[in-house]
């Protein structure tokens, strides 16, 4: 069983910035951040793999960086230029290797509002 631990979600203006944190406690194939807004499905954020290959939804590219530090099985999300429609729950996903099924975090409120 991995265990995901998430930080870094909240409030900020428009046009702030947030930086999120998972820490899994094994090394990964890949992770990543999805999120959900009320009354929409979840949809992939960001993902990266241990090897650094990134892979952004269209609608935070140019804005939000992942990245990753292997050593302590943990990846980021630089959350810049954020904008009310990025409010919602952001959860960290794990993927052991490229067959095994996924591990979700417990998911962390990010809200921009001003």
């Amino acid at each position: 069983q991995v265990q995901l631990v998430e930080s870094g979600g909240g409030l900020v203006q428009p046009g702030g910035s947030l930086r999120l944190s998972c820490a899994a406690s094994g090394s990964f194939y890949a992770m990543g951040w999805y999120r959900q807004a009320p009354g929409k499905q979840r949809a992939l954020v960001a993902q990266i793999t241990s090897g650094g290959t990134t892979n952004y939804a269209l609608s935070v590219k140019d804005r939000f960086t992942i990245s990753r530090d292997n050593a302590k099985n943990t990846v980021y999300l630089q959350m810049n230029s954020l904008k009310p429609e990025d409010t919602a729950v952001y959860y960290c996903n794990y993927k052991r290797n490229p067959f095994a099924g996924d591990y979700w975090g417990q998911g962390t409120q990010v809200t921009v509002s001003s």
